[in-house]
């Protein structure tokens, strides 16, 4: 599966336990392992999205297990960089959204608000800015279905509607 980027191709490439993404256009060509792929994450033609801005972000999710693991690349000052990883979602959605409004896709990944052990069917939405190391810009308040999070399904939530996530 390929994204185009700007000028740039991102291209994600998976076999038996492994994979790479690869960049490849006004950057330069980068290829970085796909560590998600070698922890188990089923990696589908639905698995890449990418957002282009002066700071561009892709993407690479898939379902490990129980969860959705996903791992991100920036571009910054036109080269290519992995962010930390991995991003994971106990709750089925990995997504990028801008909800801070600074121009650049943060990470939202939907968790579930539920004792450990326990399944049930409220979450909240936690949200994670690619500017700088792996900042926690907060969660939204627990709702008693996925359904009622912001913009779902794909989730969109504002900075107003965030809050330490430490509730």
């Amino acid at each position: 599966m390929t994204a185009d980027v700007g000028r740039d191709t991102v291209a994600v490439l998976v076999g038996q336990g492994s994979g790479r993404i690869s960049t490849n256009g006004a950057s330069g060509r980068n290829i970085f392992e796909l560590t998600i792929a070698a922890d188990g994450a089923v990696i589908s033609d639905g698995s890449l999205e990418c957002v282009d801005a002066e700071v561009a972000v892709c993407l690479v999710r898939g379902p490990a297990g129980a969860e959705v693991v996903g791992e991100v690349l920036v571009r910054r000052s036109g080269a290519w960089t992995r962010a930390q990883v991995p991003y994971v979602s106990t709750a089925g959605h990995l997504g990028l959204h801008d909800a801070d409004g600074d121009g650049v896709a943060d990470v939202v990944a939907v968790q579930r608000a539920c004792e450990p052990g326990v399944d049930c069917a409220r979450r909240f939405a936690q949200v994670f800015s690619l500017v700088g190391p792996k900042i926690d810009l907060g969660c939204t308040t627990p709702v008693p279905d996925q359904t009622h999070l912001p913009g779902w399904p794909t989730v969109q939530p504002s900075i107003t509607q965030l809050h330490p996530c430490d509730q």
